[in-house]
């Protein structure tokens, strides 16, 4: 497929000396085959880098790049799209596997969505699912990978808690493991937001958003996730970057009532994924009292769906 043209594969590591080999390997074995392999070592003090040179010694369209600070997944990205020669450019996570059909896969869903429909914006998601330790697979749908794709306000509207078009196919979000767009995309957009520890996908979804971007993703399961614990992972980590993305983005909230229910809905979150069992109670019923028509909504749509996946998670473990 050499007259196809050179995508960009990129792959952030820190500390992953345990799975890096697997996103590499999986990068390297693409049946698209006109590709470059970048890997951001994000300053790890494990044996990452050692790792790194062995598995890219016999991978000649591999090269690895070197920070002599930590700068987070946000940094390792920038440099990943700084670095890129490809006309298009796909996250790899460093714990993760892209099955080999991945890029052939999310390149023909992007052609043939710009060709049907002329948009200059498109970012495309991937399919697939996550692995849990105890050998739990929960399948994820990618975001767009149904008739209605998120356009523009769409998203924005979901990802800020505003509420969101029922018709519309929102899927897994916008995690960026399993992007793959345009490079010039990236160029009109701009880069990650290094100050958004755990929400710098989000963050640019946001951005992207605003120029009025399409948001599509391939129904193929073409990602396996790894379930893996890091200091960026911890629930009072990701509540401060919630907290940070909704202020950096007050302007767009239609009333400040919905800037406020996003704060205490995050809250919520905070509590639940913190294992703090009486404070989720509390929080859910104030958020009850102060705005139910929103609470009712978001409770319906997402807490069957979080219950089942804890209870499967639960009788895999037991």
């Amino acid at each position: 497929m050499t007259e196809y043209p050179l995508v960009t594969l990129g792959i952030t590591c820190y500390n992953a000396e345990d799975t890096i080999t697997r996103a590499i390997d999986s990068a390297a074995l693409q049946d698209y085959t006109n590709t470059e392999i970048i890997i951001v070592n994000d300053c790890s003090s494990d044996n990452s880098v050692a790792v790194i040179q062995k598995a890219i010694a016999g991978v000649p369209q591999a090269r690895l790049i070197n920070h002599e600070k930590n700068t987070g997944f946000a940094g390792a990205l920038n440099s990943i799209i700084a670095h890129a020669k490809g006309d298009y450019i796909a996250i790899f996570d460093d714990d993760d596997i892209s099955l080999p059909h991945r890029i052939s896969t999310q390149y023909q869903t992007i052609t043939d969505y710009e060709e049907k429909t002329g948009a200059q914006y498109v970012a495309c998601w991937g399919s697939g699912y996550k692995l849990y330790d105890n050998g739990y697979k929960a399948p994820f749908r990618a975001i767009g990978s149904r008739e209605r794709v998120p356009v523009g306000k769409d998203l924005i509207r979901c990802q800020l808690y505003m509420g969101r078009d029922p018709d519309v196919f929102f899927g897994s979000g916008t995690p960026g493991c399993s992007l793959m767009l345009r490079k010039s995309v990236y160029d009109a957009v701009g880069p990650y937001d290094p100050v958004m520890r755990r929400t710098e996908d989000t963050d640019f979804a946001i951005r992207l958003a605003m120029k009025g971007g399409h948001f599509i993703g391939c129904p193929e399961q073409v990602v396996v996730q790894t379930s893996s614990v890091g200091i960026d992972k911890r629930p009072e980590v990701g509540y401060k970057s919630e907290l940070a993305l909704v202020e950096k983005y007050q302007h767009l909230f239609e009333n400040p009532r919905r800037y406020n229910y996003a704060r205490d809905w995050i809250k919520l979150r905070l509590h639940h994924f913190g294992g703090e069992r009486v404070k989720s109670v509390i929080t859910l019923a104030k958020l009850f009292v102060k705005y139910p028509a929103w609470t009712s909504e978001q409770f319906l749509r997402s807490a069957p769906k979080r219950i089942l996946h804890e209870l499967k998670m639960a009788k895999k473990a037991a």
